[in-house]
């Protein structure tokens, strides 16, 4: 490396070890990579690591590598290096056109193997490429002469890698899930936030562009009318999905419903999204399904991945699938071998952009060279998807041999410094209606020393020239769009999920502070006879909650195992661990729902919680890890409360908060209130510290602890929050508001419930007998806990599965409420 142009010390390599992505062939330095190596030399030294840490940080905070499950088992969270690659103008311009006559070509190949298969008959292709191929749809062909073929490609995505020539080489067509633009959005995001140095001394192209006319192509292609549902839907596998987070954030940056395939269905040769108003039409979805997989009647596959009906849809020309279901067939590493001839024939055109050299072994000259040189490549199946069978020496027709590359070097962070690491460069395009456009950009995977790539991977920079055109989507002309406020479009899924988030996070709230509640009293030494009865009172709660097992309560001042089984239901495995577990899932299932700062505030709390309650040695650790639960759903319903439009998502997740806090207060009412009239002091004052209005009751009455004041405090009043008339009445009010009034059924019910509440505490105020009259609630309330879950279950079926209201053959619902 020229002394002119070597860089400072704090990044200099190892002799010999310079990255070629950044150095030159004469060791001179790449001159579109000077002012980021500036920026980065204007450092402080060490700084670069600590800005590497401030990314790790930012991405544990979304949920990636923490608590939240959104990588399959085995895959470890991502991490983005600090150092870019950094491509010029002119070189990238270079892969955009390359790139751009690949998708043309493989465009022009999909529509001929589905369409007449003029190459397979003139036997420019195998068929041993085509029909074993699992990815070969065949319900997708349409093999009517002169038919006008579906546009296969609507984007395209390309792995690349520089080689020794220091010309760059498709590795890998990415047409199924195109992972990774949401990814590249991401990063660049983080990189402005925590390297604004650097973003800000190097002039690069920007993305937003690209994302602007990507959704501007997807509803160009659903039609022009913004006044009706929203008919672009995104297509996922679901939370447990590796490529989750990616969807969420592509779905919203796209304006898409992001749907699961039961969010789906598939009428009359349509596809309609379930919602709480019921069957809104989808006209294009952008698949992130294998398409094998997409419609389980005419393909196979499960049916929890597909929607039965899709492609009849598809036929009908009522929906467009991006990219379309057969597409997989050309991501077959085989073809690679038969690509260059195929642009000569089809496009007239030599290749743009190489291949990596691929050898199908079904040909004999092929046999001969891969024999002639083995260590120069590696053999895979020559498709994709394909059932494991005998080896290329027994069926060489479904084997292919690729030249074996070692991938060029960039400089990223090392333990000390900068060192040269392997990168793969993964390239976006889009079709937006008339050509296709690469994302100014793309995503930059370190690959180990095998070529494979790793969790960490680098931002790209496409350097912008001086008065260089950024182009974006051209307006829409489109009428004024009607004004709404209804709730009815969020899909039943979505509902479902957040009002058992609602219900799970009170759960956890309930069982926190039974478990507080009962250790302060096994902490107090020595226990009075008054403490002994509160323990036995609250462990039947325990039990209710499915805290304690029966065995494990406390008998003859014996409270051992009572201990232990709190201590276990803190630990892997426990009640409470499931129950965090479970509001994690939700959480992550809704996280379309929430903005960056809400999903924030519902995940980081929780996973520092659920630390402290695993890392708990003793009752004090144990103690303060379930405070930290209780102002963790404290802190939930403020950020629902202060950060939710009042519209179906808050609705639902209020209406699940709401009931399962009727539920726990009515059964800790039942079973408080079972204790003898002469101990009914000690049970009313553990009925006004779980509800949490302790202060509230001496405010109002001092000392004097009487059953009328406290149950009408806990029952009856509907300014109570933790009170069981306030959360029936909420619910009451969330039925009769959910679009078009609701279903009466639900909303009437859940105001009996609360009537029901109120005249329990009425009675005892009535009465002579005050602890007498408390007692003989204890199984009318545990009769009420069990009638609140009824309630429960009937939504579920109202909203969540879409089932009507049950009515009488030949009898009209009116009719019947009218009799």
């Amino acid at each position: 490396m020229d002394a002119a142009a070597a860089p400072p010390p704090e990044i200099a390599f190892p002799q010999g070890m310079a990255p070629d992505e950044m150095v030159d062939g004469r060791g001179r330095v790449r001159a579109h990579w000077g002012g980021l190596l500036g920026a980065i030399c204007g450092l402080p030294e060490g700084e670069l690591a600590l800005r590497a840490q401030r990314l790790d940080r930012a991405f544990e905070e979304e949920g990636t590598a923490g608590l939240l499950p959104t990588a399959e088992p085995g895959i470890r969270a991502r991490r983005l290096d600090p150092v870019p690659l950094v491509l010029d103008a002119a070189g990238f311009e270079t892969l955009a056109a390359g790139l751009a006559q690949r998708a043309r070509l493989l465009e022009a190949v999909l529509a001929d193997l589905y369409g007449p298969q003029r190459l397979l008959a003139e036997g420019r292709l195998p068929p041993e490429l085509v029909f074993p191929n699992p990815c070969f749809l065949r319900p997708c062909r349409d093999p009517r002469p002169g038919a006008t073929p579906p546009r296969f490609l609507h984007g395209y995505a390309a792995d690349l890698m520089r080689g020794p020539d220091g010309q760059w080489h498709v590795t890998a067509d990415r047409l199924v899930a195109m992972e990774g633009v949401a990814q590249a959005l991401t990063n660049r995001a983080h990189m402005a936030r925590t390297l604004p140095e650097c973003t800000r001394a190097v002039p690069m192209r920007p993305l937003r562009p690209f994302v602007d006319a990507w959704r501007d192509a997807l509803h160009r292609a659903a039609g022009d009318d913004p006044s009706g549902p929203a008919t672009v839907a995104l297509l996922t596998p679901g939370v447990g999905h590796r490529a989750w987070a990616e969807h969420v954030t592509l779905a919203r940056d796209l304006s898409c419903a992001l749907a699961e395939a039961g969010d789906l269905t598939a009428r009359g040769g349509a596809l309609y999204l379930k919602t709480l108003r019921g069957l809104q039409p989808v006209r294009v979805l952008l698949s992130r399904v294998d398409g094998a997989l997409l419609d389980p009647l005419e393909l196979g596959g499960r049916t929890s991945m597909g929607v039965p009906g899709l492609l009849d849809a598809v036929r009908a020309g009522s929906l467009a699938v991006h990219n379309h279901p057969g597409t997989g067939l050309a991501e077959a590493p085989g073809l690679g071998a038969f690509l260059p001839a195929l642009c000569e024939a089809l496009l007239g055109e030599a290749p743009a952009l190489p291949s990596r050299e691929t050898l199908w072994l079904g040909d004999p000259a092929a046999r001969a060279r891969v024999a002639a040189a083995p260590d120069g490549y590696t053999l895979r199946p020559a498709v994709r998807g394909a059932p494991e069978g005998p080896g290329p020496e027994a069926d060489p027709r479904a084997w292919c041999a690729v030249a074996r590359m070692a991938p060029s070097h960039s400089p990223s962070l090392g333990a000390e410094r900068l060192e040269p690491r392997p990168v793969v460069l993964r390239m976006f395009l889009l079709h937006d209606g008339g050509e296709w456009r690469a994302l100014p950009g793309g995503l930059a995977r370190v690959a180990d020393a095998a070529g494979k790539a790793t969790p960490l991977c680098k931002d790209v920079w496409v350097l912008s020239e001086e008065r260089a055109e950024i182009r974006g989507p051209g307006p829409l002309n489109l009428p004024a769009l009607a004004v709404r406020r209804a709730a009815g479009d969020l899909p039943s899924r979505v509902a479902d999920n957040l009002f058992w988030l609602g219900r799970y996070v009170e759960r956890l709230d309930d069982s926190a502070r039974l478990m507080r509640a009962t250790l302060a009293r096994l902490d107090r030494a020595p226990m009075l006879p008054h403490d002994v009865a509160e323990v036995a009172a609250l462990a039947r709660c325990l039990q209710d909650a499915r805290l304690i097992t029966e065995e494990e309560r406390p008998s003859s001042g014996e409270d051992a195992a009572l201990r232990r089984a709190l201590a276990r239901a803190g630990r892997e495995g426990g009640r409470l661990h499931r129950l965090t577990g479970e509001v994690a899932r939700l959480v992550e299932a809704t996280r379309d729902r929430l903005t960056g700062d809400m999903h924030a505030a519902f995940t980081v709390p929780l996973r520092e919680s659920r630390a402290a309650l695993l890392g708990a040695e003793d009752t004090t650790a144990l103690g303060a890890a379930l405070g930290g639960m209780v102002r963790y759903a404290s802190g939930v319903a403020g950020v629902a409360a202060e950060n939710m439009v009042r519209g179906g998502a808050h609705s639902f997740l209020d209406l699940g908060r709401r009931l399962e806090r009727g539920v726990s207060v009515a059964a800790l009412l039942g079973h408080l209130l079972a204790e003898p009239p002469a101990r009914m002091e000690s049970a009313l004052a553990l009925a006004l510290e779980l509800c949490d209005s302790v202060i509230t009751y001496r405010t109002r009455y001092l000392h004097v602890l009487q059953p009328a004041p406290a149950l009408d405090l806990v029952m009856a009043d509907p300014a109570n929050p933790r009170g069981l008339s306030f959360q029936l009445a909420a619910a009451e009010a969330l039925l009769a508001g959910v679009e078009g009034g609701g279903d009466p059924s639900l909303s009437a019910g859940a105001r009996r419930l609360r009537q029901d509440a109120e005249a329990m505490a009425a009675e005892v105020t009535r009465s002579p007998e005050g602890a007498a009259a408390a007692n003989g609630l204890s199984p009318r309330l545990l009769a009420l806990k069990d009638a609140v879950g009824d309630l429960s279950d009937m939504i579920g079926r109202r909203y969540f599965t879409l089932i009507a209201a049950p009515r009488l053959l030949g009898v009209d619902t009116a009719e019947r409420g009218a009799a």
